[in-house]
């Protein structure tokens, strides 16, 4: 059973907030490129980008990160002995830049420890913020977003589910419980 706790308007204010934070934090746009994490992340971050393009008068690069072949917890033996290559689409080179990193999620951390190290095969970049719609704990590295849509203290028999209209038809935040 599934229960909604974000509606489509509360995200739509809590990408909006972390959008101005994004502009404080960076001062202005200048440098700064934005990489969603394949597959919620980057329509969060394109949404970001054109929020930003409202506020700022200018368009930022907008990239996909693919991280199935960064990931340290895969645990299908086929996987690792012959891993299926998904393409990552920057069409941008990230060294120098302010990289604005986005997923949906933030839970064990290893997400984003793979997307750091699939980004960092890109380029180098001047300095790498994390986005999260939800942080909802339970850390297993030492990983911490600087951008936070919610925080949703969840219990480890719970799951988050973030839905996106462009793929799901609506726009939410649910906690299910997995027993």
């Amino acid at each position: 059973m599934a229960k909604e706790v974000v509606d489509s308007m509360a995200m739509k204010r809590a990408l909006t907030r972390m959008t101005y934070e994004i502009i404080e934090k960076n001062k202005g746009i200048g440098d700064l490129v934005i990489v969603g994490i394949k597959t919620r992340g980057i329509y969060l971050a394109q949404r970001i980008a054109k929020r930003l393009q409202q506020l700022e008068g200018a368009s930022v690069p907008v990239g996909e990160l693919d991280i199935s072949l960064y990931r340290d917890d895969r645990h299908d033996a086929s996987l690792k002995n012959d891993p299926v290559v998904k393409s990552s689409q920057l069409d941008f080179d990230v060294t120098d830049k302010q990289v604005i990193l986005v997923d949906d999620v933030l839970f064990t951390g290893r997400t984003v420890r793979a997307a750091l190290d699939a980004l960092m095969d890109q380029g180098r970049p001047k300095k790498i913020n994390v986005a999260v719609l939800v942080d909802r704990g339970h850390r297993e590295l030492p990983i911490k977003a600087d951008f936070v849509g919610k925080n949703i203290p969840t219990s480890r028999q719970e799951e988050i589910q973030v839905s996106v209209e462009e793929i799901d038809g609506k726009d939410s935040i649910e906690i299910k419980n997995l027993k």
